[in-house]
């Protein structure tokens, strides 16, 4: 390696990123009922009720970054209500529900990203789908694995001292990411996803 080059151990990571990124964050994530299931899947909540879309994409582009989980079928009519700059990732699941009479399968999700940090060519690079198994918890419908979180951090470029604003906690797993997420890059010892 010459003088000129430099290189960022993984456990310096966080402290390289921080260095380079010296303003925090404001990111929403929001993973509502997906149009048309809200009462399939939450039936057992008074309050629960279809989402507005419309609305809550104007709340959400009042944060700094934000991504929207949806369903594949509803995409279009999702991407019509957001701004152009927008990018359209993907949950590949290798694992899923297959369900009677549909085929081919629903294995793929889409997260509608916006904002964030830009990776620079010193940062490995992420891409724009993550291949994660579905959670198996009975009686809850859509809680996002970890290493899905994980890599959505990722994917928006966060840092350990941003915000997260969780607009449908549910299980409150994506906080629970955060929470580890944060731990692992604290103290080095996180695996990056998707990269």
């Amino acid at each position: 390696m010459t003088e000129k080059q430099t290189t960022v151990a993984p456990c310096r990571l966080e402290q390289f990123v921080t260095h380079f990124w010296r303003y925090s964050l404001k990111f929403a994530y929001a993973d509502p009922p997906y149009i048309g299931q809200a009462k399939k899947h939450y039936k057992h909540d008074p309050q629960c009720a279809e989402v507005n879309h419309e609305e809550l994409i104007a709340h959400l582009n009042t944060f700094d970054a934000w991504a929207l989980s949806c369903s594949s079928p509803t995409l279009k009519q999702i991407l019509a209500l957001c701004p152009d700059d927008v990018r359209v990732m993907a949950w590949v699941k290798p694992f899923c529900a297959f369900k009677a009479n549909v085929n081919p399968a629903y294995a793929w999700e889409p997260v509608i990203v916006r904002g964030g940090r830009k990776r620079g060519r010193e940062l490995p690079t992420v891409r724009d789908w993550v291949s994660e198994v579905i959670t198996l918890r009975k009686g809850l419908s859509g809680v996002k694995p970890a290493r899905f979180s994980w890599w959505l951090f990722e994917v928006v470029g966060l840092a350990t001292d941003d915000e997260l604003h969780d607009l449908f906690p549910g299980s409150g797993a994506v906080t629970d990411a955060w929470l580890a997420w944060k731990t692992m890059k604290r103290e080095g010892t996180g695996v990056l996803i998707g990269v």
